[in-house]
């Protein structure tokens, strides 16, 4: 057997194995949106922080709210351009499947966030905010680069601390900005440079293809 067979083999090996993690990652989650949003919670905690921001619980939960709700849209945004622009997914909608995973987690800290609120107990948010974030990254495990994994650890790390530490914890709002950016920023570094290295191995792969059939003509 040549050289030459043994590369093209290597190669068709090479291609079946990104074909099967192609398939098994789910690229609907935008990386930049994740980092926008991350700059957006340690935007919003000095501003919760100022002198001129009222020090009640439930202006600390509407600004957090406010925080996440245009978060949620952006990231809603850039999953509805994928689906809707992206060539491979050919707009089936059981593609789509993966972002029921993060549902379970995302209502029932909504849930828990109701309960609390509607009891003025508000010392226990930060923290079970932090744990709910590493649940929907743990659970999008098996679809996402498997550093997501961390990303969702540290968030429950620092949901436990925040947890334990609940002593005027709530009106201090540098926790959460401080855990939300560096969470997401990191989440959003890991499905950029993921989203990168696919799109590169497709260009070097159509270009092998390219190469082949130019020396085949």
């Amino acid at each position: 057997m040549s050289v030459s067979h043994i590369n093209e083999a290597l190669g068709a090996v090479q291609q079946l194995k990104q074909n099967l993690l192609d398939k098994q990652r789910f690229k609907g989650f935008s990386g930049p949106v994740r980092m926008v949003s991350g700059a957006m919670a340690l935007t919003a905690a000095p501003i919760m922080a100022a002198p001129f921001y009222p020090m009640r619980g439930r202006y600390y939960i509407l600004g957090w709210a406010a925080v996440f709700l245009v978060a949620f849209l952006l990231n809603v945004i850039a999953l509805i351009a994928w689906y809707l622009n992206d060539k491979k997914v050919q707009r089936d909608i059981t593609l789509l499947k993966p972002t029921l995973d993060v549902i379970p987690p995302l209502f029932v800290g909504a849930l828990l966030t109701g309960v609390l609120f509607y009891h003025k107990d508000f010392q226990y948010l930060y923290g079970m905010w932090m744990c709910m974030f590493g649940l929907t990254n743990l659970a999008s495990r098996y679809v996402l680069p498997p550093l997501i994994s961390v990303v969702g650890l540290f968030y429950i790390v620092a949901g436990i601390v925040c947890l334990v530490a609940t002593d005027h914890m709530f009106p201090n709002p540098w926790p959460m900005g401080i855990v939300f950016f560096i969470g997401e920023t990191a989440g959003g570094m890991i499905l950029y440079h993921d989203r990168r290295r696919y799109a590169s191995f497709d260009r070097y792969m159509k270009n092998k293809d390219r190469e082949k059939k130019e020396a085949i003509a």
